[in-house]
């Protein structure tokens, strides 16, 4: 009986911080996918036969997975800063529903379904990497070889902002309380599959932003950043939504300029 008083008691004080633990878990991925990144810790490695002739034969499987791993750490860097608002509204909302005698799961069942469909963005992102490698498209630094690749990449990514399908994925991601009012679930499963519906709008939502990354430059850490913190300002900034339809507009224009220097 006092064991089960102590264990109780433990677990009211869990969840009366589970904010700061929330903060401080995503703090410490961030960071460490950051330093990850920033240090090219096993990106050398996973990317060093690229300094080689464009020749080079099929990946080995190894090879294959550090590809794999350096997507997935770039994804959790540059998408979970911005996914923080949601991550730390549901933990509040499944506190409530805790104490009110509702099971619910920790916010890390959320935050696992979100990092799974990036996860499976990061597969997809490698695959296609690995497409443009072996047809001789990319350079050593991972950026677009083909002039009219990397126009086409611009124009196509200019152009998807300002479609419906873009505007409603960025609309769930920008509205946290009405995402979570419209897909609650409860349980294990239900957390997993509110984060896992959650990512995938921010899938919907960035993919071609991150598919730029190939006409910058993969190993390029100014245009990582730089990516990062716009869909971190479209996302979060009272006018994101028409900032985003701008950087459409300037998108086009840019590959436009791109197209018209072939000339």
């Amino acid at each position: 009986m006092a064991d089960s008083t102590f264990m109780q008691g433990v677990l009211q004080r869990v969840l009366r911080h589970d904010r700061v633990l929330v903060v401080a878990g995503l703090l410490v991925v961030v960071i460490l996918s950051w330093t990850y990144l920033l240090t090219g810790a096993g990106m050398v490695q996973a990317m060093g036969d690229m300094l080689m002739p464009m020749s080079m034969g099929p990946w080995t499987l190894g090879h294959a997975v550090l590809v794999f791993a350096m997507w997935a750490v770039m994804m959790a860097a540059m998408m979970l800063p911005s996914a923080a608002p949601m991550i730390l509204l549901y933990s509040i909302i499944a506190r409530s529903k805790a104490a009110s005698g509702e099971l619910v799961t920790a916010s890390g069942g959320f935050m696992l379904g979100y990092v799974a469909v990036w996860a499976t963005f990061s597969l997809a992102a490698a695959a296609l990497q690995y497409v443009l490698e072996q047809s001789a498209l990319l350079s050593p630094m991972m950026a677009s070889t083909s002039t009219f690749l990397a126009a086409a990449v611009l124009i196509t990514a200019g152009l998807y902002q300002w479609t419906p399908l873009k505007q409603v994925c960025l609309r769930h991601c920008r509205s946290p309380i009405d995402f979570l009012t419209t897909h609650w679930r409860a349980g294990v499963r239900g957390a997993f599959v509110m984060g896992f519906r959650h990512g995938a709008y921010c899938v919907g939502c960035c993919w071609l932003l991150m598919l730029l990354l190939f006409v910058g430059g993969v190993m390029n850490f100014t245009w990582i950043g730089g990516i990062a913190l716009f869909i971190l300002i479209e996302k979060l900034a009272p006018a994101g939504h028409w900032i985003g339809r701008g950087a459409g507009v300037l998108l086009i224009a840019w590959g436009a300029a791109t197209l018209y220097s072939m000339a």
